[in-house]
């Protein structure tokens, strides 16, 4: 499975770089890229001779690291694996994604089923939200993470066509990426696996999920260097993505959209804020 190349965006997420670049070479991919978003050197230690290390000087965020590691394998026809630092790819799962790509030309992205370190799935395919939607499921997900909004924003669709799917591991035709000129760098964190997927499927690709290609995902661990900063840009990434890929009658709900996402900034901020509070 040489022929598969990967690129993995890390900031400092350690050990888990090193997991996650020993379940790649496992899994048979001989060409890997990491993109260190963090100060240079940081990600060398954990990496082996034969990876080749970018190091941008700054922390570019997922999109453009990604980016910069495409760029790194130079020109070619290769599928590409795009991944977190704190991914580990299960046996045969490399082999069940390219086997989806190689049956259908018109397949442009597939994603794994991802699931969490105890075992239970990550939502990781979901479809692209209406303003009702999202503006229902920014306001209630939190606090009551079953309501219908949230399940039909995350409705789980193991295989087959999805809407989109998790930019911690997917696996993309390299002519696609191309074709759409890889993720929008406008999005620093979050919204830029659903933008590029729906870039990919407008320019006439499908995106689709293979449910028995499994990864572990641990979720979170370079995020909690900046967590704060991260809230902020999940929220601005969401309202990003509304502003850009409304049509017709949606335009005049993105208003309605920044909103609630602004009142749903604001509460989980304020609600992070009494949690770090030292007690009297």
């Amino acid at each position: 499975m040489s022929r598969v190349a990967a690129v993995i965006v890390d900031f400092r997420s350690g050990d888990a770089l090193q997991s996650c670049l020993a379940s790649l070479r496992a899994e048979g991919i001989e060409r890997v890229v990491v993109v260190d978003n963090a100060d240079p050197g940081t990600s060398r230690p954990y990496v082996d001779a034969a990876t080749t290390v970018v190091e941008p000087g700054a922390n570019l965020g997922y999109g453009a690291g990604a980016n910069r590691g495409v760029a790194a394998l130079g020109q070619g026809d290769a599928p590409i694996l795009i991944l977190n630092p704190d991914v580990e790819i299960h046996p045969g799962t490399i082999d069940t994604l390219v086997a989806r790509l190689d049956a259908d030309e018109h397949v442009g992205i597939v994603g794994p089923t991802i699931e969490r370190p105890d075992g239970s799935t990550y939502p990781a395919h979901r479809v692209f939200p209406s303003p009702l939607l999202a503006a229902a499921h920014a306001a209630l997900g939190s606090w009551w993470p079953t309501n219908p909004f949230t399940r039909r924003y995350r409705s789980p669709r193991g295989d087959g066509s999805v809407d989109w799917v998790s930019g911690a591991c997917l696996l993309v035709r390299r002519a696609a990426f191309d074709a759409v000129g890889g993720f929008d760098e406008r999005f620093f964190m979050f919204a830029e696996d659903m933008d590029l997927c729906w870039r990919v499927r407008q320019a006439g690709w499908s995106v689709v999920a293979a449910a028995d290609a499994v990864v572990t995902h641990v979720e979170g661990l370079s995020r909690r260097h900046a967590a704060t900063a991260m809230v902020i840009a999940h929220h601005a990434s969401a309202l990003r993505f509304e502003a850009h890929a409304a049509r017709g009658w949606r335009r005049a709900a993105v208003p309605l959209a920044a909103v609630v996402l602004g009142l749903r900034l604001v509460a989980v901020l304020a609600v992070r804020r009494l949690r770090l509070r030292p007690p009297a």
